[in-house]
């Protein structure tokens, strides 16, 4: 690394000891790394601080694309934001598809105007493409300034991922909107929002729109029932001009994220699979129409194509039946479905009265938590009880906007006195569909 790369790391070190409320946050040590930049004074620059944290998947030579996870507005959710990049779901998502997983942070005081990052032309645009250039020199992957993006964004968040792709619709790969969208019709209880210009030819992205039923589908009261006929603007027009856009309604929840990972990862899976080149650095490829599997926007019931019988340019489109189906089952219960077990831990040692392991989370359903094991006697699990107050429960937690608590879990477990320092131990891995892995010794 240049030394002027060490000098700036330190530098954020120490900018962020002396910024609270953001000053508490995990270390970003390789695979970690991070950038912060001080707000603009300039017009028309980013006019708040701001920092971007990356993980880069361990023994990839060459990255394939970025994935975003973008916290929504307001201090307590631009917190959250802090440990994105930590969450072991979403970094089996980005190591499956040799790419990185970067969570900004914006610095914005709680009564600030979120317009100030959340409409990209405020700045936020220029400084993300600044950051993954300087990250990119950090990381000693080059790649990172040019390589496609798949965005995540909640409330807030949804609103930048959705103004991103409509600025740089050959930049994105996928954009997964939960609870937000960016404006094409002017509100006036909302003069600093700016609307969006939606393109007349069909948007090549394949988008999901991803909301509660109780901001203003089935619930229409209330400070997030305007989001529902927002979303339906935005939606409308993109899909009948054969946007490639549907709409997944959370059954259970309002403006909290829910289990919309279980959903949101395998679309983003079979999104990237499709439309990643083969060689980093080419073009994103086209989503081809055989596979694509459309449903009626209330509907919980999804068809092929060719079979669908309904207004085709009002209906959700899926791009396959793979995740038609759990579309299928998200949309009536958020009960998605695994079949598959989680990959085992590794890395086991004893040491110093505990047990330490690695582990990789399972693609579909995570971690909820571990089983240890000796002599086939189960010692404990960890965490003893799972929590997750807006979910499935989970080995890192969740916060609200479906980022993991702080501190951060480890994967560790205190040996009683009368343990022995080496053995049969044993760690099992549990995905929070309850399934199975087998065991590491």
């Amino acid at each position: 690394m240049k030394i002027s790369a060490i000098l700036a790391l330190v530098l954020v070190e120490v900018a962020f000891a002396q910024d609270a409320p953001y000053d508490v946050f995990p270390n970003a040590q390789p695979p970690y790394y991070r950038v912060r930049y001080d707000a603009s004074p300039n017009e028309g620059e980013l006019q708040l601080a701001v920092q971007y944290t990356i993980w880069i998947p361990p023994n990839v030579k060459t990255l394939r694309g970025v994935v975003v996870h973008q916290h929504g507005c307001g201090e307590g959710s631009c917190k959250s934001g802090l440990t994105g990049a930590f969450d072991l779901h979403w970094q089996a998502l980005a190591a499956k598809h040799d790419c990185a997983l970067l969570s900004p942070v914006y610095e914005q005081p709680q009564n600030a105007d979120c317009q100030l990052w959340c409409d990209p032309r405020n700045g936020s645009d220029a400084t993300f493409q600044k950051a993954l250039a300087d990250l990119g020199e950090a990381s000693h992957h080059p790649e990172l300034e040019t390589l496609p993006w798949a965005l995540w964004g909640h409330s807030g968040g949804a609103t930048w991922v959705g103004g991103m792709t409509l600025l740089h619709p050959d930049r994105v790969a996928a954009a997964w909107l939960r609870s937000g969208v960016p404006l094409v019709v002017a509100r006036p209880d909302r003069p600093s929002a700016k609307t969006v210009d939606l393109p007349d030819e069909p948007l090549p992205v394949p988008m999901m729109l991803n909301l509660g039923t109780k901001e203003g589908v089935t619930v229409t009261d209330g400070r997030f029932s305007g989001l529902w006929p927002t979303v339906q603007r935005f939606f409308k027009p993109l899909r009948e001009r054969g946007g490639l856009i549907g709409i997944a309604i959370d059954p259970l929840t309002g403006h909290e994220c829910g289990n919309q990972r279980y959903l949101a990862i395998p679309w983003f899976d079979a999104c990237l699979e499709l439309r990643l080149p083969a060689k980093s650095g080419e073009p994103l490829r086209s989503i081809p129409n055989e596979q694509t599997w459309l449903a009626a926007v209330r509907e919980t019931t999804a068809m092929p194509e060719a079979s669908f019988n309904g207004d085709r340019e009002a209906s959700v489109w899926l791009p396959n039946q793979q995740v038609a189906e759990a579309w299928m089952q998200y949309v009536s219960d958020t009960k998605v479905a695994d079949s598959s077990p989680p990959p085992p831990p590794t890395n086991i040692k004893s040491s110093g009265g505990k047990l330490t392991w690695d582990a990789a989370a399972d693609l579909e359903s995570g971690i909820a938590y571990f089983i240890i094991e000796r002599g086939g006697k189960e010692l404990g699990k960890v965490p003893p009880s799972p929590k997750n107050p807006y979910g499935r429960p989970l080995f890192q937690g969740l916060l609200y906007s479906d980022t993991p608590t702080q501190p951060l879990v480890r994967m560790q477990f205190s040996l009683d006195e009368k343990s022995p320092a080496s053995g049969d131990y044993r760690v099992i891995s549990v995905n929070s569909a309850g399934l199975r892995s087998s065991g590491a010794e």
